[in-house]
């Protein structure tokens, strides 16, 4: 018997100058389906939240289940998804690559905390700078900041 706990915070945004955004009118729904597909992984999710231009996911992963592959799964499922069911204009499309970083215990309070309160946080500071701020904190940062990609 395998016994884990794997507390991962994984954050992806849109494909920039290329998608359109994330609707108010859909975002509720689109986090109902990216739960769904969480948990048809066998996955725990705790948290989703996001912005217009990119969706902050806590999970409580198992390890039989790599991160990559449960983010290609939401990503491909979801672009499906939105594209079909509410983009009439323009498609919607994430972003290659994405972010995962993993916690303790004892920072999950804070962690959910912080993807809850998303909207007042963005009234402050920009994706680029918080997705470079992550990768500092969490020393994966390269010499130079990343620009996140058009």
């Amino acid at each position: 018997m395998t016994y884990s706990t794997i507390y991962i915070h994984i954050v992806f945004g849109i494909k920039r100058n290329f998608s359109v955004p994330i609707d108010p009118d859909w975002e509720v729904d689109l986090h109902k389906y990216i739960s769904k597909i969480i948990s048809n992984k066998g996955q725990k999710l705790i948290v989703i939240n996001g912005m217009p231009d990119h969706i902050h996911i806590l999970i409580n992963i198992n390890p039989d289940l790599s991160i990559s592959a449960l983010v290609r799964e939401i990503k491909k499922h979801s672009n499906k998804w939105v594209n079909e069911k509410f983009v009439t204009k323009g498609i919607f499309k994430w972003q290659e690559g994405f972010g995962a970083f993993s916690h303790c215990k004892s920072s999950i309070k804070n962690a959910i905390k912080y993807i809850e309160n998303q909207k007042q946080h963005h009234g402050k500071v920009s994706f680029e700078q918080e997705y470079n701020s992550f990768l500092k904190v969490h020393e994966v940062c390269s010499k130079e900041p990343i620009k996140i990609k058009p």
